[in-house]
């Protein structure tokens, strides 16, 4: 038996220490599965001449919808919370079935908030939900400056109302202009609380000219990789993201393959300090 050099003492030491950091940042944090989701109200693309020829699906129910939304549900049950975009309240075109409240139901995630942005009657109510495991202790409905009313951004705040785990899911115009306002209002919104979210289909890549202000204007990081989204048959672009604060440690953002949309989902984990779900 040898005697153990100075060397392989300090390697030790070090193997050791690192091990006690990662166990004790372990128990100081909690993990949390988020996912962001444009369903495009359930209908599945596979196709661009698709958009013609199945555009009657936005205005009109088919018996395949609610299958695919079953689908929906079931993928999104594994998450803890969920910005789901792109959904119909309950008119003529969803069979005036709350999709929100459908989907989260079978996912059996027992919180869903929902904000409609164009009530059209009958004919249309376009939504977006959050669908969570966790209780909200504030829920603030945004108006995005925009040319064309109907965007909006959903602000729920989770646990410790004093220093909240915040989430915002928001839709972006398609117009660079607009989405330059519309990432501006969201800046001033997220950069006042430590432990931040902002979510949703953003209609832009993060490196695009209007994202910049925000990230200047933020604590908010950019993911190490690009991750195409759109469309879904044939990603090209990166249009949907989830994108955190400084607080928040996150592993890097994961594009899902499932044809539900013409979006592919994007998740994340993340690291929350401890205690802070915990009402106040």
């Amino acid at each position: 038996m040898h005697a153990m050099d100075g060397k392989e003492n300090a390697n030790m030491v070090l193997m050791d220490s690192t091990a006690m950091s990662e166990h004790t940042a372990s128990q100081d944090s909690e993990k949390l599965k988020l996912l962001s989701y444009n369903v495009q109200i359930g209908i599945p693309t596979k196709r661009y001449r698709q958009y013609i020829t199945k555009s009657w699906k936005h205005i009109l129910p088919f018996s395949e919808r609610q299958t695919n939304l079953d689908r929906i549900a079931e993928f999104v049950s594994d998450f803890d919370i969920a910005g789901l975009l792109e959904l119909d309240a309950g008119s003529i075109r969803s069979d005036f079935i709350h999709q929100p409240n459908y989907i989260a139901e079978k996912a059996n995630l027992p919180y869903v908030y929902t904000q409609t942005n164009r009530n059209i009657g009958v004919l249309a109510k376009h939504s977006f939900a959050i669908l969570s495991r966790y209780p909200a202790s504030k829920v603030i409905e945004h108006v995005l400056p925009s040319r064309i009313p109907g965007r909006g951004a959903l602000e729920v705040h989770f646990g410790d109302q004093s220093d909240p785990l915040v989430v915002v899911l928001s839709h972006l115009s398609l117009s660079r202009r607009t989405r330059a306002k519309q990432l501006a209002y969201l800046s001033e919104i997220v950069k006042q609380y430590r432990h931040a979210v902002v979510m949703g289909d953003f209609n832009a890549h993060y490196n695009s000219t209007e994202f910049q202000p925000f990230f200047s204007n933020t604590d908010f990081g950019k993911p190490d990789e690009t991750q195409m989204t759109f469309p879904s048959w044939k990603p090209r672009r990166s249009l949907d993201h989830i994108l955190t604060s400084a607080d928040l440690q996150q592993n890097q953002p994961e594009v899902f393959g499932v044809d539900y949309s013409d979006h592919l989902p994007v998740g994340v984990d993340i690291d929350l300090p401890q205690g802070v779900l915990n009402a106040a």
